[in-house]
């Protein structure tokens, strides 16, 4: 259940801090600095993950090639590479991509 709505676009979450934090994607609130290099975010969590690429943290390995990634779900869009998933068709002509982005270029 989702009770907790977006005045701005209608989407919805579960609990209140979810829509604060989507919120502040609204209103341009960025109050989470990276002291590295100065890029901001709407929540901390969203910090504490970029502030992994600064130390070079990257956890996720392609057990298939050993590349490595910093977060899991890019890890997830390069499995694609090798299982030949590609689970974002067009609707209108039934192309296909790996990633979400590429369908929505298309």
């Amino acid at each position: 259940e989702r009770p907790h709505g977006c005045t701005e676009c209608g989407k919805s979450f579960s609990g209140k801090k979810s829509l604060r934090i989507h919120q502040r994607s609204h209103a341009a609130e960025r109050p989470y600095p990276c002291a590295e290099c100065g890029k901001s975010f709407n929540c901390h969590s969203g910090l504490v993950r970029h502030q992994m690429i600064h130390r070079g943290e990257r956890p996720y390995k392609c057990a298939e090639c050993g590349k490595c990634y910093s977060r899991k779900e890019h890890l997830q869009n390069h499995q694609r590479l090798h299982t030949g998933e590609r689970p974002f068709a067009c609707t209108a002509c039934g192309k296909s991509f790996i990633r979400k982005q590429n369908l929505l270029k298309h």
